[in-house]
């Protein structure tokens, strides 16, 4: 039975316990809200040893890190560092994007690296193998799809970004857009691609029901992806990117209906102005269901930087009610991010996720910061690099000029607490 059924009818289970005392929330109202779509779990029902969280609606918002090899560069090794270093640095969920080497034992190596809930993008490897086998991804069959996405399921992935939003109608739109950028979802142009040289619909999208019930078999969360999200801040909210989040919201609704947990990708490029607008939409549109955002990026000059314009969107997004950010590491738009890449990536989006929830939680949220402005407040070193998202780092930087005093080396004795200390009161 799904953790929706069972929430529909009153059963409470370990995960529900333990979200709830994690979040602070009421187990009744974590029940409720799971049973109306409004909170996830992500768990297959295979139920690997991990830690279990819950994203959507009143819950802290979650980050999740992509890692995996590229064709041109395979190194196992150093990805399995990676999501060491994801666990290490608090991500909530991982992602596995791989496209090169042995795609089946990359996927389980890095599930048994990172005991968190655990994602995947489907499409590629059946598009991959099928150019492997056939000379061409486009010559993928349908079979090849649903038996890459069950062998996934099997092997106990959590959630899968599924682009069954993407219909034959858009895509013959997109072929004619003035869009700056064009479609710039890899799975989605793979299946984009395919359609048009099969001259077939969708099949994520035909075949929507038969979807379903295989993840309602699993207990897995389908996340459904945003294809036609725009790859620039010139292109936000044109007509493919509306016309997609319209069939995804009733995607949501279907999925509801067959009692499986979804949830919503979003962009992407936006400016500014347009974030709260953008989630508002789509907490709108689909009834609520959880929002999970790539940023978004604030413009697009960025490059080498994107993980700080990710952060900026990534705030205003969390702050507005998106329930799930997706980092973006410096080497974003560029190349294969390395372990320092996904380090520096991770620690910007979880400032981000943690500024959003300040607005959105309200002094919920501000445990830590009341802690750390105490520990400022008394010169308590020790403490300050305890409460910091990378101690290690905030040692060194402290210590860099050979100074292990009382004082930084910024004011020493002209520090504002030595010239005038006042009581720190709570």
């Amino acid at each position: 039975m799904s953790l929706i059924k069972r929430a529909k009818m009153g059963l409470k289970d370990d995960s529900i316990r333990e979200v709830a005392i994690n979040e602070g929330v009421e187990e009744e109202k974590l029940l409720r809200l799971i049973a109306e779509g409004r909170i996830i779990i992500p768990r297959n029902n295979v139920n690997r040893e991990m830690k279990i969280i819950g994203i959507g609606e009143g819950l802290t918002t979650k980050v999740n890190v992509n890692i995996g090899t590229s064709n041109l560069y395979v190194n196992p090794e150093m990805e399995a560092r990676k999501a060491e270093i994801a666990v290490k640095f608090g991500a909530d969920t991982i992602m596995d994007l791989s496209t090169g080497g042995n795609l089946d034992e990359i996927r389980r190596m890095l599930m048994k690296k990172a005991p968190i809930p655990f994602g995947t993008v489907p499409i590629y490897q059946a598009f991959i193998e099928a150019a492997a086998k056939k000379g061409a991804g486009v010559y993928m069959t349908e079979d090849d799809i649903f038996n890459t996405i069950e062998k996934h399921l099997k092997d106990g992935v959590d959630f899968m970004t599924i682009h069954a939003g993407i219909t034959m109608e858009i895509v013959e739109k997109a072929l004619k857009t003035d869009r700056i950028t064009g479609i710039v979802s890899r799975g989605g142009t793979m299946l984009a691609a395919w359609m048009i040289e099969n001259k077939c619909e969708n099949p994520l999208y035909k075949n929507y029901e038969y979807l379903l019930e295989l993840f309602s078999k699993y207990d897995a969360v389908i996340s459904l992806g945003d294809a036609l999200r725009p790859g620039s801040i010139l292109d936000s909210h044109d007509y493919l990117q509306m016309a997609e989040m319209l069939i995804v919201s009733k995607l949501v609704e279907e999925a509801w209906k067959h009692n499986v947990q979804v949830m919503v990708e979003g962009p992407g490029h936006m400016p500014l102005n347009q974030i709260e607008a953008n989630v508002k939409l789509e907490k709108q549109l689909c009834k609520g269901a959880p929002y999970y955002v790539l940023g978004p990026l604030t413009t697009d000059i960025g490059a080498g930087y994107d993980h700080i314009v990710s952060a900026i969107g990534a705030a205003i997004a969390a702050a507005s009610g998106a329930d799930i950010i997706c980092y973006l590491t410096p080497s974003e738009h560029l190349g294969l991010p390395d372990e320092e890449d996904v380090k520096e990536g991770l620690i910007a989006a979880k400032l981000a996720a943690h500024s959003g929830d300040i607005v959105k939680l309200g002094r919920k949220a501000l445990k830590r910061d009341l802690e750390m402005s105490i520990a400022r407040s008394n010169l308590n070193w020790d403490e300050m690099y305890r409460l910091s998202l990378d101690p290690e780092r905030a040692r060194k930087l402290h210590e860099r000029f050979g100074l292990k005093g009382k004082v930084c080396t910024m004011c020493g004795e002209y520090c504002v607490y030595k010239i005038l200390k006042l009581k720190t009161s709570i």
